[in-house]
């Protein structure tokens, strides 16, 4: 099978491109920047504003969609042509070259409108209740690659959550700066039960999705390790493959959300993210964990990186930098 793939770069994304290689499928990967990977053909293109679409079009049986525009800095403007906008374009080229599948990366959060998730399975995207441009604009996009589900083009989503692994720049790299300069803290104790997933594991269910059962397009599918840990032991585990202070302090959920909102006013006219924000104290003091059955039915799938292999990983990796 040739496979597109969107947005190569990355830990995610370079990862997403080896496990689809290594299952034996010729890869093609478009993004603005090069991601060096050997045995991946590779295109430099803007999907906003493509100039090279029918190159890199031709003979393609499956995409796989992972570029997007993601944090809060920018117009929303900004992230409906690159979340939207983008999508809708690849759909349509999609039809226009005989593509036969297409794989979105999604995100959790176009489900999550504050409450508690416990078990939770695929919900519905709700891109008028999720707060955030990142937020709204993914869910968008989920509605319109599913709607575009037929019986010769078939399409789903993948809602991959926090995904982390060595060499992580978003994620863990974030925790750990915090951690190194004393900003790392609690909420309400850090108690509250949390999914993350291995990047591997993440990587491999894009790969395992281009063969899934056919009851597995058409709809969402949540991706992660299956072992809900609490905040407070996830952000220990971390500073501890790290090497770095572990947080020492806790805050109540009331100052931390009156802390984001402040950050996030003061933040508004720059071109930095804040150090705080509300959806990251949501995301530290609300519990959400998922139900992954259906995914690892469907797509013959399931996590072979446990977290504490994952651990193992990320320690070893810090020892050697």
């Amino acid at each position: 099978m040739k496979v597109l793939i969107t947005g190569g770069r990355g830990l995610l994304g370079s990862s997403v491109v080896q496990e689809i290689l290594k299952a034996g499928h010729e890869c093609v990967v478009v993004q603005r920047n090069p991601c060096g990977i050997e045995g991946a053909r590779e295109f430099l293109d803007d999907l906003t504003a493509p100039k090279n679409q029918d190159e890199w079009m031709d003979g393609i049986d499956a995409i796989v969609h992972l570029a997007a525009k993601v944090g809060i800095v920018g117009s929303y403007q900004e992230f409906l042509d690159a979340n939207v906008g983008a999508t809708q374009m690849l759909l349509e080229a999609a039809k226009q070259h005989g593509v036969k599948k297409f794989i979105y990366a999604s995100s959790p959060s176009v489900a999550h409108t504050g409450s508690a998730l416990i078990g939770a399975g695929a919900q519905p995207a709700q891109p008028t209740s999720v707060r955030g441009a990142y937020s709204q604009t993914k869910a968008l996009a989920e509605l319109d690659v599913l709607a575009a589900n037929t019986s010769t083009f078939a399409t789903l989503a993948l809602r991959p959550h926090l995904v982390w692994g060595p060499g992580d720049t978003q994620l863990i790299e974030r925790i750990v700066e915090r951690a190194r300069s004393g900003r790392l803290f609690y909420i309400d104790g850090g108690y509250a039960l949390i999914d993350t997933t291995y990047v591997s594991n993440a990587a491999r269910a894009f790969a395992c999705s281009l063969t899934a059962a056919p009851d597995a397009y058409g709809r969402p599918h949540m991706v992660s390790n299956g072992e809900p840990r609490t905040v407070r032991e996830t952000l220990m585990r971390i500073t501890q493959a790290a090497g770095v202070p572990q947080p020492s302090r806790s805050v109540s959920f009331r100052i931390a959300m009156a802390a984001g909102r402040a950050a996030e006013f003061a933040w508004k006219n720059r071109n930095s993210e804040p150090p705080l924000t509300t959806f990251l104290v949501e995301q530290l003091a609300t519990a959400h964990w998922f139900d992954i059955e259906q995914t690892k039915r469907l797509l013959n799938w399931s996590p072979t990186i446990s977290l504490d292999e994952g651990f193992a990983e990320l320690t070893n990796w810090y020892a050697n930098q």
